[in-house]
């Protein structure tokens, strides 16, 4: 399995190490294959977290403002964290607790306290953060934020997710495929597979 991290190569190699089971999933344009990677991704933040860093612009005396979109948790305040000592004169005080909120269909970040005059006179209009973003499978490599050296990892995770699927269809005869780090055979039914699939990828993501 040595393609890039492109959805197209992915796919390839996903439905490569599912074998006989691959013939399952008949969607056009390799739409389930896509989902189990993109399923994949998504679980993989759980040990390989995508951190980013975000700004926006303070107003005082205003608690809320726009998130980043892509934004799935608040990681961690930039601002104020060269704040100076609680005796010198230009002290800010006790900063604001940051809190992701979705609004309808916006996500918004409440600062509480809102930021006073003073902290922003100090401090700066510039609140610069770390945040959580979900992984994502690109058309193009460059756009997989999975890295290289995870591939197989992924397509372990991906594979868990095909069996998942075939547990629910109720598909009971026995399937094989090739694990994504090892290539070594194994058979059972789905739901056996699902199970050893996750314990493997569980424990190699975790070492």
């Amino acid at each position: 399995m040595a393609g890039t991290m492109s959805e197209a190569d992915l796919v390839t190699d996903l439905k490569a190490s599912l074998q006989d089971a691959a013939s399952v999933f008949t969607v056009a344009a390799d739409a389930d294959f896509k989902r189990h990677l993109s399923l994949a991704a998504l679980d993989m933040g759980r040990f390989f977290p995508r951190t980013l860093i975000g700004s926006l612009t303070l107003v005082a005396d205003q608690s809320t403002y726009v998130a980043p979109a892509a934004m799935v948790a608040f990681k961690l305040a930039l601002w104020g964290s060269k704040r100076g000592n609680p005796w010198e004169d230009n002290w800010p005080g006790k900063l604001p607790r940051v809190t992701l909120v979705v609004n309808g269909s916006v996500k918004e970040l409440h600062l509480d306290p809102a930021p006073s005059a003073a902290q922003v006179a100090t401090l700066g209009v510039d609140y610069q953060f770390y945040y959580y973003a979900a992984h994502a499978i690109g058309a193009a490599a460059s756009d997989t934020t999975v890295l290289p050296g995870h591939r197989g990892l992924l397509l372990l995770r991906a594979q868990a997710e095909a069996m998942q699927e075939l547990t629910v269809r109720n598909l009971n005869k026995p399937v094989q495929l090739r694990d994504g780090l090892s290539g070594t055979p194994r058979n059972s039914t789905p739901a056996a597979l699902f199970s050893t699939l996750m314990d493997m990828f569980e424990q190699r993501a975790a070492a």
